[in-house]
């Protein structure tokens, strides 16, 4: 992947009192490094909290083991704003039948996340993949050319990505997951903790337990790109909240499980694309 300098801040000259500039802030952490694994103690004590995690006091050392393991990744991969489009695709049920496939595609960067499926709907989501975004419950197999990007809600998710690519040690975590996965080592990026309690504060403004994958790929493309694009978020057609290659029985409980606050996440997506900040399409 090409790197180019392109880091920019989006508000510069604007005021504060700007709604987005309210939100935004360009100098936040977004990938966890090893020159950067500080975190501070009250960031660090939210995280542990998100799913009742102990391993605070080991956390130093679990990134050291996971950084030792992953191959070093070029400084302009970590540090600078890659230029381009991005394409954020959900996986909301209304891309079932929208034929943005190749609209997707048309990106320089793809962006999907979790268990997002490819095969057998790609008149609707496309074909390219670039950055796939997950945690250990949700992981699946990438292509070598795909960038995994872990976003880890607990320690043990770090801890799970290093067994993952050597021993497969770890088997369980609140449930079963994959002993191994396959990746690129080389490709490997990692959202860091601090990042994911900037979005809290800042955009979900403490709607939900903690901000659903999708938003924090979603705000991590609008740091990241000079464009942004967002397919395959909110309800479909019928009111319904499911996954477009499924049909889930009980097609809202994502929207009411009380982790994540899916109707305010989708109102703020309204709200930045009236804004100017992303492309919606619905």
């Amino acid at each position: 992947m090409k790197e180019e300098i392109c880091h920019h801040n989006r508000c510069i000259g604007l005021s504060s009192l700007d709604w987005f500039c309210d939100h935004f802030n360009a100098s936040v952490n977004r990938l966890l490094i090893l020159e950067n694994s500080d975190i501070p103690p009250g960031v660090l004590q939210w995280w542990l909290m998100l799913q009742k995690s102990k391993d605070g006091s080991q956390f130093q050392m679990i990134v050291k083991n996971l950084f030792d393991l992953l191959q070093p990744l070029p400084a302009r991969v970590q540090d600078v704003v890659h230029c381009g489009t991005c394409a954020v695709v959900g996986n909301s049920g209304r891309l079932r039948g929208s034929k943005y496939g190749e609209k997707i595609d048309s990106h320089k960067f793809v962006m999907r996340m979790n268990t997002a499926q490819v095969t057998g709907f790609e008149e609707d989501v496309g074909t390219r993949t670039t950055h796939h975004f997950m945690y250990p419950e949700s992981a699946v197999n990438l292509h070598s050319n795909v960038h995994l990007v872990l976003v880890p809600f607990k320690p043990l998710d770090l801890k799970w990505l290093a067994s993952a690519l050597s021993t497969g040690d770890i088997q369980q975590t609140y449930k079963r997951v994959k002993r191994f996965i396959k990746a690129d080592k080389s490709k490997i990026l990692i959202i860091h903790p601090v990042f994911l309690k900037y979005i809290q504060d800042k955009w979900t403004r403490h709607h939900g337990k903690y901000p659903s994958t999708g938003l924090v790929t979603l705000i991590f493309a609008i740091h990241t790109c000079t464009q942004v694009s967002v397919f395959g978020f909110g309800a479909d057609s019928n009111g319904n909240w499911h996954h477009y290659w499924e049909d889930n029985r009980y097609a809202g409980a994502f929207r009411k499980s009380g982790v994540h606050d899916g109707p305010f996440e989708l109102q703020l997506i309204e709200r930045l694309a009236i804004e100017g900040k992303l492309a919606f399409y619905k």
